[in-house]
Protein backbone atom coordinates (compact mmCIF):
# COMPACT_ATOMS: atom_id res chain seq x y z
CA UNK A 1 0.00 0.00 0.00
CA UNK A 2 1.55 3.53 -1.00
CA UNK A 3 2.18 5.61 2.02
CA UNK A 4 0.50 9.15 2.22
CA UNK A 5 3.16 11.57 1.43
CA UNK A 6 3.51 14.87 3.25
CA UNK A 7 5.07 18.26 2.55
CA UNK A 8 5.35 20.62 5.92
CA UNK A 9 5.67 24.27 5.64
CA UNK A 10 6.56 26.56 8.85
CA UNK A 11 8.86 29.11 9.05
CA UNK A 12 9.46 26.96 12.53
CA UNK A 13 11.89 24.77 12.57
CA UNK A 14 10.36 23.65 16.02
CA UNK A 15 7.45 22.61 14.26
CA UNK A 16 9.32 21.60 11.13
CA UNK A 17 10.88 18.48 13.26
CA UNK A 18 8.44 17.70 15.50
CA UNK A 19 5.66 16.95 12.79
CA UNK A 20 8.37 15.46 10.50
CA UNK A 21 9.18 13.03 13.67
CA UNK A 22 5.52 12.62 14.57
CA UNK A 23 4.26 11.87 11.10
CA UNK A 24 7.23 9.82 9.96
CA UNK A 25 6.39 7.38 13.10
CA UNK A 26 2.75 6.53 11.36
CA UNK A 27 3.22 3.36 8.82
CA UNK A 28 1.20 5.01 6.23
CA UNK A 29 2.77 8.37 6.37
CA UNK A 30 5.67 9.57 3.92
CA UNK A 31 6.92 13.40 5.05
CA UNK A 32 8.81 14.11 1.76
CA UNK A 33 9.85 17.72 2.64
CA UNK A 34 10.02 20.20 4.36
CA UNK A 35 9.95 24.25 3.51
CA UNK A 36 10.26 27.46 5.99
CA UNK A 37 8.46 29.90 3.19
CA UNK A 38 5.21 29.84 0.71
CA UNK A 39 7.75 30.41 -1.87
CA UNK A 40 9.85 27.18 -1.21
CA UNK A 41 7.08 25.31 -0.87
CA UNK A 42 5.66 25.94 -4.56
CA UNK A 43 9.52 24.56 -5.57
CA UNK A 44 9.13 21.47 -4.29
CA UNK A 45 5.61 20.53 -4.44
CA UNK A 46 6.75 21.25 -8.52
CA UNK A 47 9.98 18.73 -7.64
CA UNK A 48 8.20 16.24 -5.12
CA UNK A 49 4.65 16.45 -5.46
CA UNK A 50 3.05 15.45 -2.35
CA UNK A 51 -0.41 14.27 -1.58
CA UNK A 52 -1.40 16.46 1.39
CA UNK A 53 0.26 19.92 2.24
CA UNK A 54 0.45 20.81 6.23
CA UNK A 55 0.72 25.17 5.61
CA UNK A 56 1.60 27.79 8.33
CA UNK A 57 0.06 31.17 7.69
CA UNK A 58 2.44 33.56 9.12
CA UNK A 59 5.88 33.02 7.21
CA UNK A 60 8.62 35.64 5.54
CA UNK A 61 9.09 35.97 1.80
CA UNK A 62 5.38 34.57 1.15
CA UNK A 63 2.84 33.81 3.89
CA UNK A 64 0.42 30.70 3.83
CA UNK A 65 -2.73 32.50 2.20
CA UNK A 66 -0.53 33.40 -0.89
CA UNK A 67 0.45 30.18 -1.01
CA UNK A 68 -2.88 28.91 -1.12
CA UNK A 69 -3.26 30.77 -3.79
CA UNK A 70 -0.76 29.86 -5.76
CA UNK A 71 -1.38 26.33 -5.28
CA UNK A 72 -5.21 26.50 -5.97
CA UNK A 73 -4.12 27.93 -9.52
CA UNK A 74 -1.98 24.73 -10.60
CA UNK A 75 -3.50 22.38 -8.31
CA UNK A 76 -7.17 22.44 -7.26
CA UNK A 77 -7.25 18.99 -5.58
CA UNK A 78 -3.84 18.97 -3.81
CA UNK A 79 -5.35 18.25 0.31
CA UNK A 80 -4.24 21.54 1.70
CA UNK A 81 -4.13 21.46 5.95
CA UNK A 82 -3.60 25.02 7.41
CA UNK A 83 -1.67 24.82 11.08
CA UNK A 84 -2.45 27.96 12.86
CA UNK A 85 -2.00 29.19 16.42
CA UNK A 86 -4.96 29.61 18.17
CA UNK A 87 -5.90 33.69 18.29
CA UNK A 88 -8.22 35.64 16.57
CA UNK A 89 -5.96 36.68 14.11
CA UNK A 90 -4.95 33.62 13.41
CA UNK A 91 -8.34 32.34 13.13
CA UNK A 92 -9.64 35.23 10.79
CA UNK A 93 -6.73 34.33 8.85
CA UNK A 94 -7.50 30.70 8.20
CA UNK A 95 -11.06 31.06 7.31
CA UNK A 96 -9.64 33.50 4.46
CA UNK A 97 -7.42 30.29 3.72
CA UNK A 98 -10.34 28.08 3.67
CA UNK A 99 -11.91 30.47 1.37
CA UNK A 100 -8.96 30.27 -1.18
CA UNK A 101 -9.22 26.66 -1.32
CA UNK A 102 -7.66 25.28 1.72
CA UNK A 103 -9.16 21.97 2.85
CA UNK A 104 -8.81 21.97 6.60
CA UNK A 105 -7.08 23.22 9.52
CA UNK A 106 -5.75 22.32 12.87
CA UNK A 107 -4.65 25.03 15.42
CA UNK A 108 -0.69 24.39 17.11
CA UNK A 109 -0.42 25.31 20.80
CA UNK A 110 0.77 29.14 21.01
CA UNK A 111 3.75 27.75 23.26
CA UNK A 112 5.79 25.73 20.92
CA UNK A 113 7.85 24.42 23.60
CA UNK A 114 4.77 22.73 24.83
CA UNK A 115 5.92 19.92 23.03
CA UNK A 116 3.64 16.90 24.80
CA UNK A 117 0.73 19.10 23.85
CA UNK A 118 1.76 19.44 20.24
CA UNK A 119 2.13 15.90 19.93
CA UNK A 120 -1.22 15.10 21.13
CA UNK A 121 -2.64 17.57 18.89
CA UNK A 122 -0.73 15.86 15.43
CA UNK A 123 -1.77 12.69 16.87
CA UNK A 124 -5.67 13.09 17.92
CA UNK A 125 -6.38 16.04 14.76
CA UNK A 126 -4.01 16.32 11.94
CA UNK A 127 -2.60 12.29 11.72
CA UNK A 128 -6.75 11.90 10.83
CA UNK A 129 -7.59 14.37 8.56
CA UNK A 130 -4.13 13.88 6.66
CA UNK A 131 -5.57 10.03 5.88
CA UNK A 132 -9.24 11.68 5.19
CA UNK A 133 -8.23 13.65 2.68
CA UNK A 134 -5.49 12.09 1.08
CA UNK A 135 -8.33 9.20 0.88
CA UNK A 136 -10.62 11.37 -0.27
CA UNK A 137 -8.79 13.79 -2.46
CA UNK A 138 -5.74 11.60 -3.83
CA UNK A 139 -7.42 7.83 -4.17
CA UNK A 140 -5.24 7.02 -1.89
CA UNK A 141 -7.04 4.33 0.95
CA UNK A 142 -5.57 2.79 3.95
CA UNK A 143 -9.04 1.39 4.84
CA UNK A 144 -12.54 -0.43 2.64
CA UNK A 145 -13.97 1.92 0.77
CA UNK A 146 -17.86 2.79 1.77
CA UNK A 147 -20.25 2.27 -0.70
CA UNK A 148 -20.78 5.50 -3.38
CA UNK A 149 -23.84 7.52 -2.99
CA UNK A 150 -24.47 10.44 -4.80
CA UNK A 151 -26.49 12.88 -6.94
CA UNK A 152 -26.36 15.35 -9.24
CA UNK A 153 -29.81 16.23 -8.50
CA UNK A 154 -31.99 15.92 -5.22
CA UNK A 155 -32.35 12.27 -4.27
CA UNK A 156 -35.51 11.14 -1.72
CA UNK A 157 -34.69 8.54 -0.06
CA UNK A 158 -36.77 5.61 2.28
CA UNK A 159 -35.71 6.85 5.49
CA UNK A 160 -37.04 4.97 8.83
CA UNK A 161 -39.95 6.04 10.60
CA UNK A 162 -41.63 9.00 8.61
CA UNK A 163 -42.43 12.39 9.29
CA UNK A 164 -45.48 13.07 11.49
CA UNK A 165 -45.69 16.85 10.38
CA UNK A 166 -44.82 18.64 7.64
CA UNK A 167 -44.08 21.92 9.46
CA UNK A 168 -40.84 22.87 10.36
CA UNK A 169 -40.66 25.24 13.65
CA UNK A 170 -36.42 25.37 13.81
CA UNK A 171 -33.67 24.19 11.22
CA UNK A 172 -30.68 22.53 12.66
CA UNK A 173 -27.41 21.95 11.40
CA UNK A 174 -24.70 20.03 11.73
CA UNK A 175 -21.06 20.23 9.38
CA UNK A 176 -17.23 20.01 10.42
CA UNK A 177 -14.40 19.39 7.70
CA UNK A 178 -15.09 21.82 4.85
CA UNK A 179 -18.05 23.49 6.81
CA UNK A 180 -16.79 27.34 6.78
CA UNK A 181 -17.17 27.62 2.67
CA UNK A 182 -20.12 24.86 2.57
CA UNK A 183 -21.88 27.28 4.96
CA UNK A 184 -20.63 30.67 2.88
CA UNK A 185 -23.03 28.52 0.11
CA UNK A 186 -25.88 27.50 1.97
CA UNK A 187 -26.76 30.65 4.52
CA UNK A 188 -26.66 33.42 1.43
CA UNK A 189 -29.55 31.27 0.00
CA UNK A 190 -31.74 31.68 3.36
CA UNK A 191 -33.94 34.33 2.18
CA UNK A 192 -34.73 37.57 4.43
CA UNK A 193 -38.70 36.92 6.26
CA UNK A 194 -37.01 33.33 6.94
CA UNK A 195 -40.06 31.90 9.22
CA UNK A 196 -38.20 29.90 11.55
CA UNK A 197 -34.68 29.97 13.69
CA UNK A 198 -31.26 28.35 12.49
CA UNK A 199 -29.32 26.76 15.29
CA UNK A 200 -25.31 25.36 13.69
CA UNK A 201 -22.85 23.21 15.17
CA UNK A 202 -19.68 23.68 13.18
CA UNK A 203 -17.26 21.90 14.55
CA UNK A 204 -14.45 24.09 15.64
CA UNK A 205 -12.40 25.98 18.72
CA UNK A 206 -13.19 29.11 20.26
CA UNK A 207 -12.71 32.18 19.04
CA UNK A 208 -13.00 30.56 15.75
CA UNK A 209 -16.76 30.26 16.06
CA UNK A 210 -16.86 33.70 16.92
CA UNK A 211 -14.84 34.81 13.48
CA UNK A 212 -17.15 32.74 11.65
CA UNK A 213 -20.35 33.97 12.55
CA UNK A 214 -18.86 37.61 11.89
CA UNK A 215 -17.52 36.53 8.62
CA UNK A 216 -21.16 34.87 7.67
CA UNK A 217 -22.52 37.62 8.76
CA UNK A 218 -21.53 39.94 6.05
CA UNK A 219 -22.37 37.27 3.42
CA UNK A 220 -26.12 36.37 4.60
CA UNK A 221 -29.49 38.46 4.50
CA UNK A 222 -30.49 37.19 8.22
CA UNK A 223 -27.88 37.99 11.43
CA UNK A 224 -25.66 34.94 11.89
CA UNK A 225 -23.58 35.27 15.72
CA UNK A 226 -21.97 33.30 17.85
CA UNK A 227 -24.70 31.61 20.20
CA UNK A 228 -24.61 33.07 24.07
CA UNK A 229 -26.42 31.44 27.07
CA UNK A 230 -30.07 33.56 27.18
CA UNK A 231 -29.94 34.05 23.27
CA UNK A 232 -33.80 34.32 22.14
CA UNK A 233 -34.54 31.38 19.78
CA UNK A 234 -36.50 33.66 17.12
CA UNK A 235 -37.49 33.57 13.60
CA UNK A 236 -35.02 34.62 11.17
CA UNK A 237 -31.98 34.68 12.77
CA UNK A 238 -28.83 32.12 12.92
CA UNK A 239 -26.76 31.04 15.74
CA UNK A 240 -23.26 29.29 16.07
CA UNK A 241 -22.65 26.86 19.02
CA UNK A 242 -19.42 28.30 20.66
CA UNK A 243 -16.43 26.63 20.40
CA UNK A 244 -15.64 24.30 23.07
CA UNK A 245 -19.45 24.22 24.16
CA UNK A 246 -22.13 21.88 23.83
CA UNK A 247 -25.51 24.43 22.72
CA UNK A 248 -28.56 23.35 23.77
CA UNK A 249 -32.20 25.15 23.61
CA UNK A 250 -35.05 25.35 26.52
CA UNK A 251 -37.63 26.66 27.72
CA UNK A 252 -37.94 29.87 29.50
CA UNK A 253 -41.41 31.12 30.51
CA UNK A 254 -42.95 31.91 26.96
CA UNK A 255 -39.84 32.35 25.12
CA UNK A 256 -36.78 28.96 23.71
CA UNK A 257 -33.60 30.30 24.68
CA UNK A 258 -29.98 28.77 24.12
CA UNK A 259 -27.89 27.07 27.02
CA UNK A 260 -24.56 26.15 26.87
CA UNK A 261 -22.88 23.24 28.94
CA UNK A 262 -19.27 22.14 28.90
CA UNK A 263 -20.20 18.04 29.51
CA UNK A 264 -17.65 15.74 28.05
CA UNK A 265 -17.49 15.69 24.26
CA UNK A 266 -19.39 13.44 22.10
CA UNK A 267 -17.88 11.62 19.31
CA UNK A 268 -14.67 13.19 20.57
CA UNK A 269 -16.36 16.62 19.89
CA UNK A 270 -17.19 19.88 21.84
CA UNK A 271 -19.56 21.45 20.70
CA UNK A 272 -21.42 18.17 19.30
CA UNK A 273 -23.75 17.86 16.61
CA UNK A 274 -25.83 14.83 18.26
CA UNK A 275 -26.30 17.17 21.53
CA UNK A 276 -28.24 19.74 19.69
CA UNK A 277 -29.73 17.51 18.08
CA UNK A 278 -31.30 15.73 20.69
CA UNK A 279 -32.38 19.20 22.35
CA UNK A 280 -33.86 20.71 19.40
CA UNK A 281 -35.94 17.25 18.79
CA UNK A 282 -37.04 17.30 22.66
CA UNK A 283 -38.38 20.35 22.47
CA UNK A 284 -39.53 20.78 18.99
CA UNK A 285 -41.12 17.71 18.55
CA UNK A 286 -41.96 16.44 14.65
CA UNK A 287 -41.54 20.68 13.78
CA UNK A 288 -37.15 19.96 13.05
CA UNK A 289 -35.67 19.88 10.36
CA UNK A 290 -32.21 18.60 10.57
CA UNK A 291 -29.24 18.85 7.90
CA UNK A 292 -26.30 17.20 7.95
CA UNK A 293 -23.19 18.96 5.69
CA UNK A 294 -19.79 17.75 4.92
CA UNK A 295 -17.67 16.31 7.96
CA UNK A 296 -15.50 13.78 9.19
CA UNK A 297 -16.60 10.92 11.75
CA UNK A 298 -20.45 10.71 12.52
CA UNK A 299 -21.54 13.24 14.50
CA UNK A 300 -25.11 13.76 14.10
CA UNK A 301 -25.94 10.29 13.40
CA UNK A 302 -27.30 9.89 16.51
CA UNK A 303 -28.89 12.63 17.06
CA UNK A 304 -30.77 12.36 13.31
CA UNK A 305 -31.96 8.73 14.65
CA UNK A 306 -33.74 10.67 17.81
CA UNK A 307 -35.18 13.66 15.21
CA UNK A 308 -36.68 10.71 13.37
CA UNK A 309 -37.94 8.94 15.70
CA UNK A 310 -39.96 12.07 17.23
CA UNK A 311 -41.45 12.66 13.66
CA UNK A 312 -38.96 15.35 12.18
CA UNK A 313 -37.01 15.54 8.76
CA UNK A 314 -33.36 14.83 7.81
CA UNK A 315 -31.52 16.19 5.22
CA UNK A 316 -27.88 15.07 3.87
CA UNK A 317 -25.42 16.41 1.73
CA UNK A 318 -23.92 14.26 -1.61
CA UNK A 319 -20.67 12.32 -1.26
CA UNK A 320 -19.70 14.26 -4.31
CA UNK A 321 -20.25 17.97 -3.29
CA UNK A 322 -18.80 16.99 0.29
CA UNK A 323 -14.90 17.78 1.36
CA UNK A 324 -15.48 14.65 3.49
CA UNK A 325 -18.58 12.55 3.33
CA UNK A 326 -18.39 11.05 6.65
CA UNK A 327 -20.79 13.07 9.18
CA UNK A 328 -23.69 12.94 5.79
CA UNK A 329 -22.48 9.44 4.56
CA UNK A 330 -23.17 8.07 8.33
CA UNK A 331 -26.59 9.49 8.22
CA UNK A 332 -27.16 8.24 4.39
CA UNK A 333 -26.30 4.41 5.50
CA UNK A 334 -28.20 4.39 8.52
CA UNK A 335 -31.53 5.14 6.42
CA UNK A 336 -32.01 8.85 7.91
CA UNK A 337 -31.44 10.79 5.41
CA UNK A 338 -35.08 12.30 3.59
CA UNK A 339 -33.10 13.67 1.13
CA UNK A 340 -29.38 13.48 -0.48
CA UNK A 341 -28.97 16.88 -1.91
CA UNK A 342 -25.86 18.47 -3.65
CA UNK A 343 -24.62 21.56 -1.66
CA UNK A 344 -25.68 23.92 -4.30
CA UNK A 345 -29.67 22.85 -3.63
CA UNK A 346 -29.31 22.88 0.03
CA UNK A 347 -30.55 26.07 0.52
CA UNK A 348 -33.20 25.85 -2.06
CA UNK A 349 -34.29 22.38 -0.36
CA UNK A 350 -34.48 23.61 3.28
CA UNK A 351 -36.38 26.93 1.89
CA UNK A 352 -38.80 24.82 0.19
CA UNK A 353 -39.15 22.75 3.04
CA UNK A 354 -40.27 25.21 5.49
CA UNK A 355 -42.53 26.95 3.05
CA UNK A 356 -44.40 23.86 2.17
CA UNK A 357 -46.00 23.28 5.87
CA UNK A 358 -46.81 26.96 6.61
CA UNK A 359 -50.07 28.68 6.49
CA UNK A 360 -50.62 31.06 4.60
CA UNK A 361 -47.64 30.31 2.48
CA UNK A 362 -44.18 31.93 2.91
CA UNK A 363 -43.05 33.78 0.03
CA UNK A 364 -39.64 34.94 0.93
CA UNK A 365 -37.68 38.01 -0.29
CA UNK A 366 -35.43 37.96 -3.32
CA UNK A 367 -31.78 37.25 -2.07
CA UNK A 368 -29.39 39.47 -2.97
CA UNK A 369 -26.22 38.12 -2.84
Amino acid sequence: MAKIRVLIVDDSVVIRRLLTDELNKDPDIEVVGSAATGKIALSKIEQTPPDVVTMDIEMPEMDGLTAVSEIRKKNTRLPIIMFSTLSQRAARETLEALARGANDYVTKPSNVGSAALAIQRVREELLPKIKHLAQTHSGLSHSPPAPRISSANSLTVPAKGKSKSDRVDIVAIGVSTGGPNALAEVLPGIPKGFPVPIVIVQHMPPVFTKCLGERLSTKCQLPVAEGQPGDRVVPGSIWIAPGDYHMTVKRSGAEVVLAMNQDPPENSCRPAVDVLFRSVSQLYGPAVLAVVLTGMGQDGMRGAEVIREHGGAVFAQDEASSVVWGMPGAVVHAGLADKILPLSQVAGEIVRKVQAGRSPVFHPQPVTV
